[in-house]
């Protein structure tokens, strides 16, 4: 008889429920949210299922990595389709959700999340790390220009050396000197720690053929290159390169519903970071690369249409369709054979 397994994970506890072919619930319990307590769990109260299913979230990569490595047949569900099917529940609850999570698995009515390698989350978390420590930076040196404004002094822009050296000859001698040492100390801490791990990227993009590979296109750097890789994971999983542009939420959405039809803004469901690094990279294209290239001609052509914001946007999205047949192809970025003017 085939079995069907839901579970619905939380730190400590994880909720199962296992269902027949039928729909009919065989067993409904909880146990340990350790990978090794949820394979005992399922090979004692459903030793003949066929798929196991449960929702993205911080702990599935987890989950779902070490319950394959035991044999077990895991699909990582998308949390919004889920969430759409379980919203029809009048209660909501772990063990209504973990049952909810067994009917989906079994009509098949969802959308598998292709869940990245251990290797991509590595570098993820390096470059979500170097992120999070850049913003800090930038925090602390605004709170230090806020906390001496009231007083009339007037730090100036830049950072730098120049910054700590003329905030220190603002606060020599005065009230103000203690407060803005702590802080200047705690910025160039920071300082330090996003250059060791920019080291570290620097590091990781030359012992990658495949970042190498893509910083030969314009705009793209060692960040651009090594987010894009560990976002995209596996290139052969898109069947299409055009895919990559909705993957990453630079595609528009779109609402019809009878004669209403409309074209909205980009949907921003894909990955914020990689997002930000393409839009960045393509604002280089567009304003700093002197070389020409087909890509440069058609944004700036496009910008005189429609605006350098808009414009931006779609040679972010071209740019990912580009790095994505890179990839697939292994071949490095084709300049114009000839010269190419807007």
């Amino acid at each position: 008889m085939e079995q069907y397994v839901g579970l619905d994970v939380s730190q400590e506890q994880t909720s199962v429920c296992v269902v027949d072919s039928n729909g009919q619930t065989l067993w409904q319990g909880k146990c340990a949210s350790t990978p090794e307590a949820i394979a005992a769990t399922i090979r004692a109260k459903a030793p003949e299922v066929v798929r196991i299913g449960l929702e993205s979230g911080p702990l599935s990569p987890w989950h779902w990595h070490e319950l394959r490595k035991l044999g077990l047949p895991v699909v990582c569900l998308d949390a919004r389709h889920a969430k759409a099917a379980l919203a029809l529940q009048l209660n909501k609850s772990d063990r209504n959700d973990a049952r909810g999570l067994a009917q989906i698995v079994r009509t098949g009515w969802y959308r598998e999340v292709a869940v990245k390698g251990v290797d991509s989350h590595l570098v993820r978390s390096l470059l979500t790390a170097r992120a999070q420590l850049v913003r800090m930076r930038v925090d602390l040196a605004n709170q230090i220009r806020g906390v001496l404004k009231p007083f009339g002094l007037i730090a100036g822009k830049g950072g730098g050396r120049p910054f700590v050296e003329r905030v220190r000859t603002l606060v020599a001698d005065g009230p103000l000197q203690e407060v803005a040492e702590a802080l200047l100390a705690a910025w160039q801490s920071i300082g330090e720690q996003i250059t060791a791990l920019g080291r570290r990227l620097v590091a990781m993009a030359r012992q990658d053929q495949a970042v190498r590979r893509l910083m030969t296109a314009p705009g793209v750097g060692v960040l651009v290159a090594l987010t894009y890789v560990s976002v995209v994971d596996a290139p052969e999983r898109f069947a299409r390169s055009s895919s990559v542009g909705a993957y990453i939420g630079l595609t528009p959405r779109r609402y019809q519903s009878g004669e209403e039809d409309y074209t909205g803004h980009i949907s921003r469901c894909g990955d914020k970071l990689l997002r930000t690094y393409l839009y960045e990279a393509a604002g280089i294209i567009l304003h700093r690369v002197s070389r020409w290239s087909a890509l440069k001609a058609w944004g700036t052509r496009l910008a005189q249409r429609i605006g350098t914001k808009k414009a931006t946007v779609a040679v972010a999205r071209k740019l990912a369709v580009i790095l994505h047949r890179m990839l697939r192809d292994g071949s490095d970025f084709r300049w114009s054979a000839r010269e190419v003017q807007a």
